[in-house]
């Protein structure tokens, strides 16, 4: 697949530009759309929660001066709640018809979440390769969220070896380039409406196969260490 793959002379992929339309099209779906989405995701193995959602210019939950407004689950038992169950999935989105929902990483699948620019760029280039690239999602608020499988969980949690790239809800702030969402971590997945008229949309749906992270990775940092203006250290294992 030759290297000009989806681009005009301009420089600019067909498949960015499109996206950059897409950015701007952050509607929430009606109920039964949404409904068939949070489903769709469900069933390709995303284990899911209901989380809170914008109320106003604000967040829907109690906290004053709440610091990821509409990005956060309801419950704070979101590990051991979500989950694929249809029918638990559907009796939370009537209950909750507002709500956005969260699906936990590091169970099934990871999320390698990096800024949007970089992320239309990496996309371009995995695709122009032949690199098999799984579901995206890009979030209103300057992410692009790939989902990968899971780099799994040892039997013998002295075999789990850390990354420099892990991110937590909590440590967020703390990665402005490339973000990796494992264990203990958690995404909004579309359709997911965010403050200020934003949303996170699906790209790619969950009908495509989780990939490898591994094979993501390397573009993946280098578009994230070019747009966010700092070289990202390889704190990662390349296993066999």
């Amino acid at each position: 697949m030759g290297a000009e793959f989806g681009r005009q002379s301009d420089g600019h992929g067909r498949i960015s530009r499109w996206l950059r339309r897409r950015s701007k099209e952050h509607r929430t779906p009606d109920d039964g759309r949404r409904e068939a989405l949070l489903l769709a995701a469900a069933d390709a193995g995303l284990p899911l929660a209901p989380a809170a959602h914008p109320s106003g210019y604000r967040c829907s939950c109690d906290r004053v001066g709440c610091p990821t407004p509409a990005r956060h689950p309801i419950s704070f038992a979101w590990q051991t709640q979500s989950t694929t169950d249809r029918a638990q999935i559907q009796r939370w989105a009537e209950k909750h018809p507002e709500a956005n929902f969260i699906t936990a990483t590091g169970r099934v699948h990871d999320v390698l979440d990096v800024p949007v620019e970089a992320g239309r760029e990496a996309l371009d280039r995995l695709l122009a390769a032949g690199i098999e690239v799984g579901p995206v999602a890009e979030s209103g608020d300057g992410r692009m969220l790939f989902f990968t499988l899971t780099r799994g969980t040892p039997e013998d949690e002295d075999e789990w070896w850390p990354c420099e790239l892990d991110c937590h809800p909590e440590t967020m702030d703390e990665h402005p380039g490339l973000r990796w969402h494992c264990r203990g971590s958690y995404v909004l997945v579309p359709p997911a409406r965010l403050p200020n008229d934003l949303g996170v949309v699906w790209v790619r749906g969950p009908e495509h196969p989780l990939p490898d992270p591994l094979s993501l990775l390397e573009v993946l940092t280098d578009a994230a260490a070019r747009f966010s203006g700092d070289h990202l250290s390889m704190g990662w294992p390349l296993r066999g």
